[in-house]
This record gives structure tokens, C-alpha cells and sequence, in this order.
């Protein structure tokens, strides 16, 4: 098993096909998220599993047609390689971070100028 993503399409026409598609996913313990979009009768899930089987297993608990759109699979090259990118995300927002603090403060220290003025 590989760490996958993929995206759904189950028809979810109602609140209690919505619901039987939520336990359904809830219950599966090999899925680490999920993403349902009623209005699109799209489903998004990731964790470690097989596709299809998961697939095959979704159709079983919710009596429900499953067409898989998208697959994307992980191997442990391509999970370094986006943990090191979201890294770069984190330390390009931490100078914008400190840029805001800082006009904070002048923000303040004109405000209370103006007030002593």
C-alpha cells in the first residue's frame, strides 16, 4: 500500500446519501482525510490504500455508483520532496510575518502620537 490521494464522483442527490457517504468514510480506518463536495458529487480522500479496493469498498457500504476521476500516489521520494517544499512555504511567510508586526507598531506608536498631539 502507497500513500494515495484520490478524487471521486458519487452521486449524492440528498442530506441521507450525503450521510451514508460520510460513516462510510468515517469508518474506514486506512483513510487519514476526506473531503466531500455535495454539490459537486465529488469525494477527495488520502491515507495508505489501495484505490480500487477502496473504491470497491465505498460501493459495498453505501449501495452507491463510485467513478474514480483522479489518482495520485506517493512514494517516499515524493513525500520528501513535499515536506521540503511546504518548509519553503513556511520560511518565505515568516519575514511577511515579522514585515506586519513591525507596521503594527509603528501603526500604534503614530496612533498614540497623534493622541499626546
Amino acid at each position: 500500500m502507497q500513500y494515495c490521494c484520490m478524487v471521486m464522483r458519487i452521486n449524492i442527490d440528498c442530506n441521507g446519501c450525503y450521510r451514508k457517504v460520510r460513516r462510510a468514510l468515517l469508518d474506514m480506518q486506512e483513510l487519514e482525510s476526506h473531503l466531500i463536495e455535495k454539490k459537486m458529487c465529488r469525494v477527495s480522500v488520502s491515507g495508505n490504500f489501495i484505490p480500487r479496493d477502496l473504491a470497491i469498498k465505498i460501493r459495498k457500504k453505501t449501495n452507491r455508483r463510485v467513478e474514480i476521476l483522479e489518482i495520485h500516489e506517493f512514494s517516499s521520494n515524493n513525500n520528501n520532496i513535499i515536506e521540503g517544499h511546504q518548509e519553503q512555504l513556511l520560511q518565505d511567510q515568516r519575514p511577511q510575518n515579522q514585515m506586519m508586526g513591525s507596521w503594527n507598531l509603528i501603526s500604534k506608536q503614530n496612533r498614540c502620537a497623534t493622541y499626546v498631539t
